[in-house]
Parts: C-alpha cells; structure tokens; sequence
C-alpha cells in the first residue's frame, strides 16, 4: 500500500481505525488522538506544509509555533507524541519512509504529584450515597469499588457479572488494549456489591442490559461519563473540591498500598502498568506525604 492516493485525513483516519480496531484503544484515547492530529493538520494547511512529507526542521515549526501561542510544555509533548505515534504506524505499514519527528526532543515537563484524596473526606465520600434507594445502592458499590481496586472508570463501566468472583474475592478488569488481569477486592467492598446486585439491580434491570454490572436507573448500562458524574456530586456533598475524580481514587488507591509497604511490582501489576516507572511516581508522592507530616508534627521542623 502507498500513500499516493490517500490525503492525510484519510491516513489520520485509517490510524484512528488501526487503534480502534487492532489495539483496542478506549473512545477517550481516540478522541483525544483525533482532536491532538486534528490540530495538527490544520497547522499543516495553515503553513502549506505537507503533514506527511515534512522534514525535521519543517516540524520543529510546529512544536515553536505552540510554544509562542504559549500552550503548556505537557500540551506540546502531548501532541507531539500523538504524531509520533501516527508516524510510527505509517512507516510500520510502508506507507512513509522515515518519521520527521524521530529527531526532535520532547519538551521537559514538570513533575506533578497525582492528587490523593484526604482520609477524612475519602471516609465520607464513601459514605455519601442513600442505601435507601437502588441507585444509592449501586453508587456506594461503584465507590467502593474504585477506592478497593484502583481501577479505571472505563474499566468499571464495561464491568460484567461474568467478571466477579465472589468466591475467590476478586474481579476481572480489561485495561489498555484489552489486557486482562485480576484485582482482590476486600470484603467491605464485596459486601456492598452483594447488597447492590442482590436488592438495587434486579430492580434496574433489562433484558438488553443483562451482562453488564452496573446500570442506570433507566436500565442502559451505565456509562464511563456517568460515573464521573455521580463521582463529582458525591464527592461536593463530602466537601473533597472540585479538584478530585474518579482517577483520584486510583491515584488514593496505589499511594495507600505504597505507604502500607506494597512493593511497586505489586501496585504495577494491580494498576495494569506497562511500565514500572509509571508506577514509581507513587514512591514519590508517598515520601511527600510523610515530609509534610513530619514538618507538621515534628517540634523541630
């Protein structure tokens, strides 16, 4: 195949099909790969440059042109990274020779601790829901389970009875290109997903819907950006900020089995890290939580 006859949109959108398709990607990896090229390639029409056959120079333009509108080193090497990773697809399927952006050096981003929800406001936001009515039945099991696994929300939607084993304790998460692993859940979090599927769900229930874990209260699988939004309004009535979501729970999660003396291989394997270093920010941010403990609690600090 050459790319003689296909414009850059269609090879921008045969890429996104490639990462739909063969590697799984969520629709929020696509989206933000969509809109990153999408940027892109509107710069490449603007300059009359050819996103595709550019030279090193002509694309060092780009990342120069978002540094002086003043965009944030983490948007820059984000986008950077998303042509990147275009390129990298069209040189593995011939459709380029070389990748223009295999020379240019990412911008250096700033260490940024992930955001750990307090104790006090993590106790009552799980506390938060009614267990009095079905959908406060499932939102305390959701709760639960993002804080007991550190799972994505992504992963909790697509969650399917299939996937829970109550014998054993644990459950089935899909991650990242579909990749498969096995998180424990403790017993309070078991609890409360027994009470919700045994009195909330057979109340919410509908045929179409019967796979899938959690529901609404329309009986439509509940979906990634509705858990979200319960999470924001959960975590408003326990007074956490505006500044916490679900992905704070995962970041509370793995920093908690850090402080509690979790090897980092653990913690990698249970977040469903590639990389290990991904997971090493944890050791980081668990030492800036006992440096800001001691300075409070220590007489000579």
């Amino acid at each position: 195949m050459t790319r003689d006859a296909q414009t850059p949109d269609e090879l921008v959108d045969q890429y996104l099909g490639y990462l739909r398709i063969e590697r799984a990607a969520s629709p929020q990896t696509i989206r933000a790969y969509s809109a990153d090229l999408r940027r892109y390639l509107e710069w490449s029409e603007r300059t009359r440059v050819d996103p595709i056959a550019l030279t090193h120079r002509q694309m060092r333009l780009y990342l120069s042109e978002m540094d002086q509108a003043g965009y944030a080193r983490r948007t820059i090497a984000r986008r950077l990274s998303a042509v990147r990773s275009l390129f990298a697809y069209l040189v593995a399927e011939g459709l380029v020779a070389s990748d223009p952006s295999s020379v240019l050096a990412t911008p250096k981003i700033p260490a940024r601790l992930p955001n750990v929800i307090p104790d006090q406001a993590l106790r009552a936001l799980l506390e938060a829901p009614d267990s009095m009515t079905p959908a406060g039945l499932r939102d305390r099991a959701v709760l639960e389970l993002l804080y007991a696994t550190g799972a994505r929300v992504s992963e909790v939607a697509d969650l399917k009875i299939s996937d829970l084993d109550f014998g054993q304790g644990q459950i089935r998460l899909y991650g990242k290109g579909a990749k498969e692993r096995i998180v424990p859940v403790y017993e309070v979090a078991l609890a409360s997903m027994r009470t919700y599927l045994q009195e909330a769900r057979p109340k919410l229930v509908r045929s179409a819907s019967a796979d899938k874990v959690f529901l609404s209260t329309r009986g439509q699988p509940l979906s990634a950006d509705a858990i979200r939004r319960l999470f924001r309004r959960y975590a408003g009535i326990a007074g956490a900020g505006t500044a916490v979501s679900p992905h704070s729970m995962r970041h509370t999660f793995a920093t908690h089995l850090v402080e509690a003396g979790a090897d980092l291989r653990t913690v990698q394997e249970l977040l469903g890290h590639v990389a290990l270093s991904t997971t090493q920010i944890y050791t980081h941010l668990s030492m800036k939580r006992l440096q800001d403990v001691h300075s409070k609690a220590h007489p000579r600090a």
